[in-house]
C-alpha cells in the first residue's frame, strides 16, 4: 500500500456490529473507517462516490442479501471484500459461496457478547482486511462448476499427500482436489477454519472431487481415494500403525496462532511417512506451514508451493520458499497434474 491509510467501508445491517467494526478498524494506525452503511443499495451508492480500498460485508441483510450484492459488485466493480458471517451452518455455507464468488476472507460473527468478542479479535480483523487490501487479483465470476474428466492413476499407492492452506485456500483447495484422480494417495488438509465451517466445507469438497473427502474424526485408516480435513478446533495429524497410516487429532494449544495448523500437520507427516509422503503449501497469510514443509523436504518428501501469481495471498507459500523447504513452485492450475506426474514416475507402490 505504499504508506498509504487502508480505506474501509462496513457493510452490516447491524448498528451494533457497524459501531464495533468501526471502533476496531479504526484502532490500527494503517485503516480508517470511510464509511459504514447498514443496507447493499446504501452501499453501492457509498461505492460510486467514494470507493474503498476493502469492505466488509454482512451476509444477512434487508432488500439485498450479501450474496447478490456481491455477485452484482464482483462484475460491476471488483474489489477486496472481507464477509462477516454467522457461526452457523447456514452461515457457514453462505460463507463459502461468497470465497466462490469472489471475496477474500471472512470474519466470524460471535452469537453471544458480540463486543467483548470482536474486540478480544480485533488483531485478526487488522490482519484480514491488511491482506485482503492487498489483493490485485479478482474473478469476477466463479470457477466453472464443471471439471474436466481426470483418467486414473492405476497405481497401488501407500504414499500420503499434505495440503496446508489459508486465505484463499477454500478455492485453491477445491481446484487441486478437483484435478486428481479417485484413486490417488490419501490426502490430509489444514485449512485455516473456525469450528463448525470445516464440515461444510468438507461436504462441498466432496460434491466437486472424484475423493471421497470427510472432516477428520480420528483414527481414520488413510487409504487411497480418501481425503481428511482437519476439524476447525483440533489439530490435526499423521501416525504410522503398523503398515498403516493414520489420522490423530490432538487439542493441543495453537501454533503460530492457529488451530488447526499445518505446521504440527506437516511436522507429523514428516515424522510417520518420510520420503512416502508428498507437501503441498497454497496461498495463505501468515508463515504456518513454512517450517513443517522444510522438515517434510528434509525428510525426502517431495513438496510444491503455489506461485506468487495464483495465490489470493503469497504469505506461506513465501516463508516456505525462503525457508529452503520447497522442491518446486507451480501455479495451481498445474499443481494437480504435477503430483499425478510425480506418483507415476516414482511408481508410488513400494515403500521407500
Amino acid at each position: 500500500m505504499g504508506g498509504a491509510v487502508i480505506k474501509v467501508l462496513v457493510i452490516d445491517d447491524s448498528a451494533l456490529i457497524r459501531q464495533v467494526l468501526t471502533e476496531l478498524i479504526n484502532r490500527a494506525p494503517d485503516m480508517t473507517v470511510i464509511g459504514a452503511v447498514g443496507d447493499a443499495y446504501a452501499a453501492r451508492d457509498f461505492i460510486r462516490k467514494s470507493p474503498p480500498d476493502v469492505l466488509t460485508l454482512d451476509i444477512e441483510m434487508p432488500r439485498m442479501d450479501g450474496l447478490t450484492f456481491l455477485q452484482k459488485l464482483m462484475k460491476a466493480h471488483p474489489m477486496p471484500v472481507v464477509m462477516v458471517s454467522t457461526l452457523t451452518e447456514t452461515g457457514a455455507e453462505a460463507t463459502l459461496q461468497a470465497l466462490d464468488i469472489g471475496a477474500v476472507d471472512f470474519i466470524a460473527k460471535p452469537k453471544l457478547d458480540i463486543r467483548r468478542e470482536m474486540v478480544e479479535y480485533q488483531n485478526v480483523i487488522h490482519d484480514k482486511l491488511r491482506a485482503a487490501a492487498a489483493v490485485k487479483r479478482f474473478r469476477a465470476q466463479p470457477r466453472n462448476a464443471t471439471r474436466k474428466p481426470v483418467p486414473t492413476l492405476g497405481i497401488s499407492t501407500e504414499h500420503i499427500l499434505a495440503i496446508g492452506a489459508s486465505t484463499g485456500g477454500t478455492e485453491a483447495i477445491k481446484a487441486v482436489l478437483e484435478s486428481l484422480p479417485g484413486d490417488s494417495p490419501g490426502v490430509v488438509i489444514t485449512q485455516h477454519m473456525p469450528p463448525g465451517f470445516t464440515r461444510t466445507f468438507a461436504e462441498r469438497l466432496n460434491k466437486h472431487c472424484a475423493l471421497e473427502v470427510r472432516e477428520a474424526r480420528g483414527n481414520e485408516r488413510i487409504l487411497p481415494g480418501q481425503a481428511f480435513l482437519a476439524p476447525g478446533h483440533l489439530h490435526l495429524t499423521v501416525v504410522r500403525s503398523g503398515s498403516d497410516f493414520q489420522t490423530r487429532l490432538v487439542d493441543s494449544p495453537e501454533v503460530q496462532g492457529h488451530r488447526p495448523s499445518v505446521d504440527v500437520l506437516f511436522e507429523s507427516v514428516a515424522q510417520a511417512c518420510g520420503a512416502n509422503a508428498v507437501g503441498v503449501i497454497l496461498t495463505g497469510m501468515g508463515k504456518d506451514g513454512a517450517a513443517g514443509m522444510l522438515s517434510m523436504y528434509q525428510a525426502g518428501c517431495f513438496t510444491l508451493a503455489q506461485d506468487e501469481a495464483s495465490c489470493v495471498v503469497f504469505g506461506m507459500p513465501k516463508v516456505a520458499l525462503e525457508l529452503g523447504g520447497v522442491a518446486e513452485v507451480q501455479s495451481l492450475d498445474v499443481i494437480g497434474d504435477r503430483l499425478v506426474q510425480h506418483w507415476r514416475s516414482v511408481g508410488a507402490g513400494h515403500r521407500i
